[in-house]
């Protein structure tokens, strides 16, 4: 389980990682990226993805692999929100997050240089 501290919870917060972040696509899911202090995980799962032991079973996979990505050392706040095809591609999706995760850290991490 991801601990209460890296988890976002409210939903201001994950209204400004939405509309200031960054946007990474990829065929399953679609990442948001925002710098912040301290990294911080939110999910968005709808019921599009499919029904509960499906959108339970992304969320899970989703959970686990940002365990693996989430990096103090580069602290931006993540919103990972499924697409309808994500119940059913299963090696993709981690695929999919982990090469979303990375194009977003090195968009932020440019942002950061630039505004330097």
């Amino acid at each position: 389980m991801l601990p209460r501290h890296l988890r976002l919870r409210h939903s201001a917060d994950f209204v400004t990682v939405l509309r200031r972040g960054r946007k990474v696509a990829r065929p399953t899911l679609i990442l948001y990226a925002h710098r912040s202090q301290h990294p911080h995980f939110g999910l968005v799962v709808s019921k599009q993805v499919g029904p509960a032991v499906d959108r339970n079973r992304v969320k899970r996979q989703l959970r686990h692999q940002a365990m693996l990505l989430i990096d103090p050392g580069s602290p931006f706040d993540v919103v990972v929100r499924a697409l309808p095809g994500a119940a059913t591609a299963h090696g993709e999706l981690v695929a999919d997050l982990a090469s979303a995760w990375e194009e977003a850290a090195a968009l932020e991490s440019a942002r950061e240089v630039i505004s330097v």
